[in-house]
């Protein structure tokens, strides 16, 4: 079980006897147990929802994000064409090399 032998199982065993004393085991192997439960039935959660999530995208009556009709762009006199921009092409701007502002002593 995890890799951890019996030898080393007891070992841990002792020292949380040693720590927590015989009267708080019981409450913290109860919260232990409860804990495990908890993440248990989360986690299962978690996987039947991924499971939903690929069973919809995989089924074939459900429209998906990539066939959603295309939306209609207005068109007149204030519209530039389709692929059209209004804005001028500029050259691309070249940025100076950077220089190190702080005074040097002379």
């Amino acid at each position: 079980m995890f890799g951890i032998g019996f030898q080393e199982m007891l070992i841990i065993l002792v020292v949380v006897l040693i720590f927590f004393g015989p009267k708080r085991l019981p409450d913290l192997a109860k919260s232990l147990g409860k804990g495990i439960a908890e993440f248990k039935k989360a986690s299962e959660e978690v996987r039947k929802g991924i499971e939903e999530a690929v069973k919809e995208e995989s089924s074939p009556g459900t429209p998906k994000a990539a066939e959603a009709p295309p939306v209609e762009t207005p068109k007149g006199p204030e519209a530039p064409p389709a692929g059209t921009t209004n804005a001028p092409e500029t050259p691309p701007v070249e940025k100076p090399p950077a220089t190190d502002a702080t005074p040097r002593p002379g």
